[in-house]
């Protein structure tokens, strides 16, 4: 069970003035007086302009299996604010677009958003490639990105938030559940992912660490192949062949639509979750809408939320997503599910909503020093933005794959994990600090 966080009630703004009170005001003293005040009066003729948000994420392509969703779940938070008055008493206006799993399009996309459509913020990445493309442009024009999918780590940027899990809290605690008792005791381990940024840094951090642990570099395979990648006999049949011993787990890092045919080929070649189970990193309940269940039971993920989460704060949330669906004719309607990504994109949102009305302003650098150490009561509870880092403290979960598509959690840690963006099994002296320093620091010894 997670520690209850208290929470601390935040004190009552007085908000701004009303377009009513501020006549009457000019009316009784004078516009002269009112402009030599105090009174923000450039404030009180923008009240109801929209704050322009971009989401940036692929609606079709490769990732549009996974990255949809995420579109989906953060209009329904942009729908929720405005209909409670929205960011103080401006409405969001999102502004989407399409980078089509295109790496490339992705920084076109960005720099259109940032320079053309003038957004305060965007939503959007879901690949450690795609978030790499835009990197540079948010940085060199000072924009301000939510990124809601766990990843590889090894980056600090200013102009970004990390609502996903670090390698601390997902990758290393995977690992070494697997090699508990409670886990199997595995021995061997097959890393298998696609070959871009996120597997390949997560695999260097994951060796590092099985190597570290004892295991022989005999016992560590490693494989990648392409996106959409769909033919995946030779590689199974490497699998088994390195299972054949016993004690063997593979550790996935396998992204998009190739993972249908990787779990189908798995169970063709009949290879059993009790024998050899898959530690998936990127497959959670959106990607299992579209797959056959039945030949993933038993197998495995590490995410640090579920839709089965059992909170009334929780199921709120899952039926109100099921019912955005249905009610906009969404593909899927009211058989949508949620996941971490969707959960981690839907705080973020609400994340900087608070740290805006905190800041009083959408001014990029206002709400990022507004954000630092901000908690938000989360689906599936509290968490927080660490005060110096921009990284998420986030629990744990290792959920087992059911026959309806959903997770059984058979182990999760007692509370909230801190975010360590700089692995200490590959870069033991680096660490992220906003406050303190400028980002990436060298650690003393």
């Amino acid at each position: 069970m997670m520690k209850k966080i208290r929470k601390v009630k935040k004190k009552e703004s007085s908000g701004p003035i009303s377009r009513r009170d501020f006549i009457s005001k000019v009316s009784a003293i004078g516009l002269g007086a009112v402009a030599a005040s105090a009174l923000p009066f450039p404030n009180i003729l923008r009240a109801a302009e929209p704050i322009k948000a971009g989401i940036l994420h692929s609606l079709s392509g490769t990732m549009a299996i996974s990255e949809v969703s995420l579109r989906d779940v953060v209009m329904m938070a942009f729908e929720e604010i405005n209909s409670k008055g929205g960011v103080m008493g401006r409405p969001i206006q999102p502004v989407i677009v399409d980078p089509a799993s295109d790496w490339d399009l992705f920084a076109e996309k960005a720099k259109q958003l940032l320079l053309k459509d003038k957004v305060s913020v965007t939503f959007g990445c879901w690949t450690s490639v795609s978030r790499k493309s835009v990197l540079p442009v948010f940085e060199k024009n000072n924009g301000l990105l939510f990124y809601p999918v766990q990843y590889e780590g090894e980056e600090c940027s200013k102009n970004v938030f990390y609502t996903g899990a670090t390698p601390n809290q997902q990758l290393i605690p995977a690992a070494e559940y697997l090699m508990s008792e409670d886990g199997g005791g595995f021995k061997k381990f097959y890393l298998l992912g696609t070959d871009y940024v996120f597997p390949r840094t997560a695999n260097k951090i994951l060796r590092a660490f099985l190597l570290a642990k004892g295991v022989p570099a005999k016992n560590i395979m490693e494989e990648y192949t392409p996106f959409h990648h769909q033919d995946y006999q030779t590689i199974v049949g490497k699998v088994k062949a390195f299972a054949s011993g016993g004690d063997a787990a593979v550790l996935s890092t396998i992204n998009g639509d190739s993972n249908v045919p990787f779990y189908k080929e798995f169970a063709n070649q009949g290879l059993r979750s009790e024998d050899v189970p898959i530690m998936a990193f990127s497959v959670a309940e959106d990607e299992l809408r579209g797959m056959d269940a039945k030949a993933l039971v038993g197998h495995l993920a590490a995410w640090n939320y579920y839709q089965s989460i059992n909170t009334p704060q929780n199921k709120k949330f899952v039926a109100d997503f099921k019912a955005y669906c249905k009610k906009r004719g969404l593909p899927g309607g009211a058989g949508r599910v949620t996941d971490d990504p969707i959960e981690a994109a839907y705080l973020g949102v609400h994340i900087w909503k608070k740290a805006v009305e905190k800041a009083g302003t959408a001014d990029v650098d206002a709400v990022r020093k507004a954000t630092y150490g901000m908690g938000f009561e989360a689906p599936g509870g509290f968490k927080k933005i660490d005060e110096k880092n921009h990284h998420l403290h986030k629990p744990v979960l290792i959920g087992e794959i059911l026959k309806t598509g959903q997770f059984r959690t058979v182990w999760q840690t007692k509370g909230l994990v801190a975010p360590a963006p700089w692995s200490k099994y590959t870069s033991p002296d680096k660490s992220c600090d906003w406050v303190n320093h400028k980002g990436t620091y060298q650690k003393s010894a």
